[in-house]
């Protein structure tokens, strides 16, 4: 057999070398791209603490903590419909590690009825879950002398002006519902905002309003205590937790205006995180005790992917983007 030459020698003798390096390298870079999460991470939530995105944001950090052996922290930042904790985010560090967690009034109502936003949903964020859904509740403070949608009704068209309602803020969820429930049946019902259902449930109970929508887990122990009563919801059709209130849509045909809870990460976050924190979500969401305490909530858990979440917020925003006109709202 031939030697090799000089030139083919040192060529094998590199390879050779190179091996070992390799098998080195290898599982470092493995480890590497397995340690995430190797710190906290932050929830930030577009509302106070016990509304909607709120409970839903608690229940999957919990479970994501126990998963990632890391603390997934819930840092409230009511406000503005969202704004404010989108401007938060927009200044955390794009790392991985911080997260907002929204209902989607954020990105489908805001750029309707405000003109300067300081952020843009399609430039500065990008889809992580679409976590639940949940209808929000018209509750009435129970000194309001109606029973039923159809009482209500009568009651505002014989003292236009008089009667009140609070919602967690101008252009939020809340807000568009009462609106366009007006809009379709020519209410004059006048609006009372709050800053998240921290305040406005709270001014419902001490009767400084007469009615609101709310998300179920703000108002079911006041629902138990009979300090609020519930004459409908905003969904397509009646929840199987409260099955006894009807949809607004049985009485008005096609209102739909149930909120879904929503997982946004900043532009720039790296891809692995968003898909850990998308595929973990989805785990989560199957789980029978989550299932279970969502369900009692009057939450519906989902845990979409990415892509879900993209076309979810699709059709909102053009639902909504037409109530949002339909209502006469305008831009502030």
């Amino acid at each position: 057999m031939n030697p090799l030459n000089p030139s083919r020698r040192k060529t094998w003798l590199s390879a050779l070398i190179a091996l070992p390096l390799m098998a080195l390298q290898t599982p470092t870079a493995w480890a590497q791209a397995q340690a995430y999460p190797n710190k906290p991470i932050k929830f930030i939530i577009t509302h106070a603490a016990g509304g909607l995105p709120d409970t839903v944001a608690r229940v999957y950090a919990q479970k994501l903590t126990e998963r990632f052996g890391q603390a997934v922290v819930v840092d409230n930042k009511p406000g503005a419909n969202g704004m404010v904790a989108a401007q938060a985010m927009a200044t955390a560090p794009k790392d991985g590690y911080t997260f907002m967690v929204t209902d989607g009034s954020t990105f489908s109502i805001n750029p309707v009825i405000h003109k300067n936003l300081s952020y843009d949903y399609k430039r500065d964020f990008v889809t992580v879950s679409l976590a639940a859904r949940a209808p929000l509740y018209l509750a009435l403070n129970p000194k309001t002398p109606a029973n039923n949608l159809r009482e209500l009704i009568a009651l505002a068209k014989a003292k236009p002006g008089t009667l009140t309602y609070g919602s967690s803020g101008i252009g939020s969820t809340h807000h568009l519902t009462m609106e366009a429930f007006k809009s379709a049946l020519g209410l004059d019902i006048v609006h009372v905002p709050f800053k998240g259902t921290g305040q406005s449930v709270p001014a419902l109970i001490g009767g400084q309003v007469d009615m609101l929508f709310s998300a179920l887990p703000s108002l079911s122990g006041f629902v138990k205590n009979n300090q609020v009563r519930l004459i409908g919801n905003n969904a397509a059709k009646r929840s199987p937790q409260e099955p006894q209130v009807p949809a607004i849509a049985e009485l008005i045909p096609g209102f739909d205006f149930a909120p879904i809870v929503t997982v946004f990460a900043s532009t720039g976050t790296p891809q692995a995180a968003i898909d850990r924190v998308s595929a973990e979500m989805a785990v989560i969401a199957k789980m029978p005790d989550v299932v279970q305490l969502l369900s009692n909530a009057g939450i519906e858990a989902i845990g979409g992917s990415p892509a879900d979440l993209s076309r979810a917020m699709n059709e909102e925003i053009e639902r909504l983007g037409k109530a949002v006109q339909n209502a006469n709202l305008k831009q502030e």
